[in-house]
This record gives C-alpha cells, sequence and structure tokens, in this order.
C-alpha cells in the first residue's frame, strides 16, 4: 500500500545547507525561517486560530537526502559515532518515507500577501517541503515523566570566540548584533562530524543567513568564528 503527501509550503530558512544545522529543533532560539504557505493553502482561513498557540508542530520532507535511501541500523551522534542503533530508535535523517518533525516557536503571522508564517528555533534547511502544521499542546505533547537512555540531556555546548575580524564584519552588519548571538548559538553545537579530531590547522565553512562563516577548533576545545562575509 502506498500513499502521496502534498507539499502545503516551503520553509525560508537562515540554514543553507545540511553542515551545521543544530541535530534537534529549539537549540539555536535565534534561528529564524518563514513558513510560506502554497495554493490552495494560502488561505487565511486555514491558519485561523492558529496565533492562538505559541508553538507548532511542523511535518516535513528531508528532500536533500530522501533519494539516498535507508539502512535498518545508523549510527547517532550522541553515541560518537560509533554504534549503531535501529532506525526507529534514531531522529536519523535516513528514513523509509523521508519524513521529519520538528518543534517551532511560532513568532507572527504574516496576511498581506498569502500566508507566512514566521518562526524561530527551526531546524529546517531553507526549501525543506512542509507537509503538516499542527499546534503544540504543552498538557499532551509535553510529557515529564518520559525518558531516553542515551539522549537524556541536551548536547554540551562549545565556548565559541569571535575573532577581532570576524567582530568588525559583524559590526559592520546592520543586522550584526543578530547574526552574531545566531552564529553562536549553532556553532556551539559542535558541527564537526563526531568521528573527526580536533585539527586547530583545519578551517571549516558555513553558510548561514546569507552569510559565509570560516571557523576552527582551537587545542581547548573551543571554536573561534575567524571570518564573517
Amino acid at each position: 500500500m502506498s500513499w502521496s503527501l502534498k507539499t502545503l509550503g516551503i520553509m525560508h530558512s537562515c540554514y543553507q545547507e545540511k553542515f551545521a544545522v543544530p541535530r534537534q529543533p529549539g537549540l539555536a532560539p535565534s534561528a529564524y525561517a518563514t513558513l510560506e504557505l502554497l495554493p490552495p493553502y494560502n488561505l487565511p482561513e486555514c491558519v485561523a486560530g492558529l496565533d492562538d498557540f505559541s508553538h507548532l508542530w511542523v511535518s516535513f520532507i528531508f528532500h536533500q537526502n530522501i533519494d539516498q535511501g535507508w539502512k535498518p541500523k545508523v549510527r547517532p551522534p550522541r553515541l560518537g559515532g560509533n554504534k549503531k542503533v535501529g532506525v526507529f530508535a534514531s531522529r536519523s535523517t535516513f528514513r523509509p518515507n523521508g519524513l521529519g518533525l520538528s518543534v517551532v516557536k511560532l513568532e507572527s503571522i504574516d496576511l498581506t500577501e498569502g500566508v507566512k508564517l514566521h518562526l524561530s528555533g527551526t531546524d529546517l534547511i531553507d526549501g525543506t517541503p512542509i507537509v503538516d502544521i499542527k499546534p503544540y499542546i504543552p498538557w499532551v505533547d509535553g510529557q515529564p515523566e518520559a525518558f531516553a537512555a542515551w539522549a537524556h540531556d541536551p548536547p554540551e555546548l562549545l565556548t565559541v570566540k569571535i575573532h577581532d575580524l570576524a567582530e568588525q564584519q559583524l559590526a559592520a552588519h546592520p543586522k550584526g548584533s543578530q547574526l552574531k548571538q545566531l552564529i553562536i548559538e549553532v556553532l556551539a553545537q559542535n558541527p564537526r562530524p563526531a568521528y573527526q579530531k580536533i585539527d586547530p590547522k583545519r578551517i571549516y565553512g558555513v553558510k548561514l543567513a546569507g552569510l559565509d562563516v570560516r571557523f576552527s577548533y582551537q587545542s581547548d576545545a573551543s571554536l573561534e568564528v575567524i571570518t564573517v562575509y
């Protein structure tokens, strides 16, 4: 038996590529996105009452890797990339149906031209197809007695330092302070693959919010942003 899904909207996100996207939603509160609903779903009637909720469930397609297929067992980053678990015991992006689910914060609804939902705390790449939207209901969706054996705490954050040159480049940007906070929140999640060793000579780069951010890992396990342009 097979089913088909319709794209309800497209996510316009500050994340321009998969690298450095936090592994869970909400870990970078300053991460912003706009969900643009597509016809015939871009009617004010479709979102009537949605602004009564602070957070939303967003169902989406892992569109950048769905063609790569899936495997029964995967290596979660939280286990150092060395131990395998079943795909259904993970949040791997390589899934049988390529479906993802995220909780996002609803900042505002724009009805001036179609329907656009302004969101924060997102973890979706720019261009992600959205297939469903539902309100997050705290008393039923939040389960304080729930546990997760090997993912019970948020990941440890790295110290992020900003080089003088990067500070100057951000200061010259009209949204410099906002972007600086976003960069710190994203990079503090440690985007380096778990299996890679720290090499202070290696320069990493990520495209974020229209910027090319270059950074390196230091011998003390901190991270330094070198340039932002």
